[in-house]
């Protein structure tokens, strides 16, 4: 299974957005910093702040921040707004299927949606405080900034 670029862009949104609780952030930041186009980000961005998420504020000087504390975000939930309601495979939808000549007698349906269901189970034990509690090596990674250090700390 793979998760759409949406959902991959909207978590990345989301960290940054969490780890720079004290200003505004701009799309063109997060655009920059993980090299993706403003266009997606601006669609990313519109759901996250539908969904409640993000908090955008327009005009000069404007940017975005999380509208609610990453303890509060659930990875699940964020996920399963980002991917939609698509089904799986087609004989999960709502139309009968008409491509499937095993549907009447599969098994594997059963099995997808108990899959499904556990990978979402597992992403809902993770808030988005979670994915940056490694703060400083995060930092360094996606900003390319270093962690300070105080005087006393620095070797003689």
């Amino acid at each position: 299974m793979n998760l759409t670029a949406f959902s991959d862009y909207t978590l990345r949104v989301l960290m940054v957005l969490a780890l720079n609780p004290e200003r505004l952030v701009t799309i063109a930041e997060v655009a920059r910093v993980f090299g993706i186009s403003r266009n997606h980000l601006m669609k990313v961005v519109h759901a996250l702040a539908l969904s409640g998420d993000v908090q955008s504020v327009r005009g000069k000087g404007g940017g975005l921040r999380l509208a609610r504390a990453p303890e509060a975000i659930l990875l699940g939930q964020v996920v399963r707004r980002s991917e939609g309601n698509a089904p799986i495979v087609e004989c999960l939808g709502p139309e009968k299927p008409t491509a499937c000549c095993i549907a009447p007698v599969c098994r594997l349906r059963g099995a997808l949606v108990e899959g499904f269901a556990a990978l979402y189970a597992a992403l809902d034990r993770y808030t988005l405080a979670d994915l940056v509690s490694n703060e400083q090596p995060l930092r360094l990674a996606l900003l390319g900034e270093r962690p300070s250090r105080s005087r006393a700390a620095r070797p003689r």
